[in-house]
């Protein structure tokens, strides 16, 4: 097994000057830079823990080469990065801080400076920050940048440490702990050890077939530690035009949420020849956008990663077998050694090395209940239905959104298509309401007349509406059915 730190340092200790990084900015840095500053924040993370091991470093760096150096170096140190989330309620913040207790905080010194005196400012401005110094009277802080007022006193600056050259690497070990969902009272942190990140990563490296001349273009880590681990360059995303930035660092791989890549080719209908692989993930990609991104992208593999924090990655589809598919939303075959279980209801169980140890407080996780309905289709693809929790009940029958909203997204004129349920609180009985986001052609007796050719006679809509756009929510910008719900309400 490679592991997440050793793999990368293997490699920077064999080429060097190979370039490793290139910041959202443009500017290259080497292996050799990248390998120096991992080890360099190690040394000081486990002389400041004492020894201690599985030590909490809460984790507050924008995507940059900065961040990357100092994941890998407080992991390589034996502590466990403790992910921070803007926009989090104090009471929140404080639950989920009161579980973990870092011993450390990794910010950047902008951050101390908007969560600290101009706190007022960036609020009204709706920049919602956690508080990164009064919570933690105990804990060391190690920051990136100039120093800017609301730095703490005592805090050491990433560009001051003295460099080493070797540390000694703690293996196997709580690495993160990454918050799902949760209130005060029962915050929901999932563990990943060293070991679990490890075989996640390897996963996506077999799987998108990656090598020292690749460029792989994005801002998410479980993407771009695989390019380190590869040999390849990992270029990060910037403030510029995307596709321009793939053509200018003639990227060969990228990542893109489906509804980002959705605006981003309604501006640029066609991205780089370089591109020979594009992936899109974090939630589930329209057949709209499937087709966009084929043609905009022709000589590229059009990959949709299905994965979830407790397991990262689960199965791959292609974007040609995903639109060949009308019943439900095709997942793709589960990667090898992910084991997958389907219940007598139809949830999706899965299990593997990948798996998360568990969640924060609780008991090691055996295999872990996705909340998806899913069937194993004649080649043994996973299919999704729907979430279990967004089913639908009228007249006795259950409906799972999941099975029809993909090939009604696919009728001409329509961009997405949501299904949702609204309760009658007198009989528990669902009225079915169609949510839709429509083009130009949209015909709406059109739709109605193709409707019982793909959606069972017993799940066809009651209402149909059409909405500017549909709400959604969190990092991965899924479909927030609860504001659907609210939008379509008589």
């Amino acid at each position: 097994m490679i592991d997440i730190v050793s793999g990368v340092l293997d490699v920077a200790s064999a080429t060097p000057s190979r370039t490793a990084l290139i910041a959202p900015g443009g500017a290259p840095v080497s292996y050799g830079t990248l390998r120096e500053r991992v080890l360099t924040i190690a040394h000081a993370l486990a002389s400041g823990a004492q020894g201690e091991e599985g030590f909490g470093a809460l984790f507050a760096v924008r995507p940059g080469p900065d961040a990357v150096a100092m994941a890998l170096g407080a992991v390589a140190a034996g502590g466990t990065l403790v992910l921070a989330d803007p926009g989090l309620a104090p009471e929140v913040f404080a639950g989920r801080m009161a579980l973990t207790r870092p011993r450390w905080v990794l910010s950047e010194s902008l951050l101390y400076l908007l969560s600290g005196p101009l706190k007022g400012p960036a609020r009204r401005r709706g920049l919602v920050l956690p508080n990164l110094r009064d919570p933690f009277p105990h804990a060391r802080h190690l920051y990136t940048g100039r120093w800017l007022p609301g730095v703490p006193a005592g805090a050491q600056r990433l560009e001051g440490l003295p460099a080493v050259q070797a540390v000694p690497l703690v293996h196997d070990h709580p690495a993160v702990v990454a918050f799902t969902s949760g209130t005060t009272e029962q915050p929901k942190g999932v563990v990943h050890t060293r070991r679990s990140l490890s075989e996640g990563l390897r996963l996506f490296t077999e799987a998108v077939s990656l090598g020292p001349e690749d460029i792989v273009h994005t801002d998410q880590f479980i993407l771009g530690l695989p390019a380190l681990i590869a040999g390849a360059t990992w270029s990060m995303r910037g403030r510029g035009d995307y596709a321009q930035e793939l053509a200018a660092r003639e990227a060969t791989h990228a990542f893109s949420v489906p509804v980002k890549l959705h605006e981003l080719l309604s501006r640029t209908p066609s991205l780089p020849d370089t591109l020979r692989c594009l992936l899109l993930g974090a939630a589930p990609a329209p057949p709209a956008v499937l087709r966009r991104a084929l043609a905009a992208a022709p000589s590229a593999r059009v990959l949709s990663v299905y994965a979830m924090t407790e397991a990262l990655p689960i199965a791959i589809a292609t974007a040609e077998d995903k639109l060949a598919v009308t019943e439900g939303d095709l997942l793709g075959a589960p990667l090898p050694g992910v084991g997958v279980r389907v219940a007598g209801d139809g949830e999706l169980f899965v299990s593997g090395p990948h798996l998360a140890h568990g969640y924060l407080g609780h008991d090691p996780l055996a295999e872990l209940p996705t909340g998806d309905l899913v069937r194993l289709d004649d080649q043994g693809r996973l299919v999704l239905l729907g979430r279990k929790k967004d089913m639908i009940l009228r007249d006795g029958v259950n409906i799972y959104p999941g099975l029809y909203e993909p090939a009604i997204a696919a009728l001409p004129g329509v961009s997405e298509a949501a299904i949702v349920g609204l309760a009658d609180q007198e009989t528990g009985d669902e009225e079915v309401v169609l949510a839709l986001t429509t083009t130009a052609g949209y015909d709406e007796r059109a739709l109605r007349g193709a409707l019982p050719g793909l959606v069972d006679a017993a799940a066809l809509p009651d209402r149909i509406v059409t909405l500017p756009d549909l709400p959604r929510k969190g990092r991965s910008d899924k479909l927030d059915r609860a504001a659907i719900r609210t939008r379509v309400a008589r």
